[in-house]
């Protein structure tokens, strides 16, 4: 079957009920998505499903043919969103960031500028054992000031 995954056709063998999330880690080598509970639960496993935070661990592959997926690999390393959870040093262990980094940009595609309290409601999906809540806030938070920035050509 083929996928579209970060702007690209890929092909794979998989069996169309394998989980979205093996077949990203382990017949594409997109290892950025990871296994948390494997239940919907934790959110380490969210990509962009049409510009939707989803779930990957227990969604069938054979549910995404034809549609848009994008991985934490799909932002290219400079997004706005991984420059300000660096800054901010958003990620103690970094487990759960990738997740969380793709929640937030569906949060921001849909809503430039959320206050913390959406921002907060959007996240509510991702576990972070670490305590790093209140870094990521200010991440998603400064991210979303640089994103509006860059759009009305603002440089910091």
């Amino acid at each position: 079957m083929q996928l579209n995954v970060n702007g690209h056709t890929v092909d794979t063998d998989a069996a169309g009920d394998t989980p979205l999330l093996d077949v990203l880690r382990n017949h594409l080598d997109l290892k950025g998505s990871r296994y948390g509970c494997g239940l919907e639960q934790c959110g380490t496993c969210m990509v962009l499903i049409d510009g939707k935070a989803e779930y990957s661990c227990a969604r069938e592959v054979g549910s995404v043919v034809g549609r848009s997926i994008v991985t934490i690999e799909g932002l290219g390393g400079d997004h706005p969103l991984q420059t300000a959870f660096l800054e901010e040093q958003a990620g103690q262990c970094g487990y759960c960031v990738s997740g969380i980094i793709m929640t937030a940009k569906a949060l921001l595609d849909a809503n430039p500028s959320p206050t913390r309290a959406e921002i907060a409601a959007a996240l509510d999906r991702n576990l972070c054992r670490c305590g790093a809540h209140p870094r990521m806030l200010r991440a998603v938070e400064k991210a979303a000031a640089a994103i509006r920035a860059a759009a009305v050509g603002v440089t910091s």
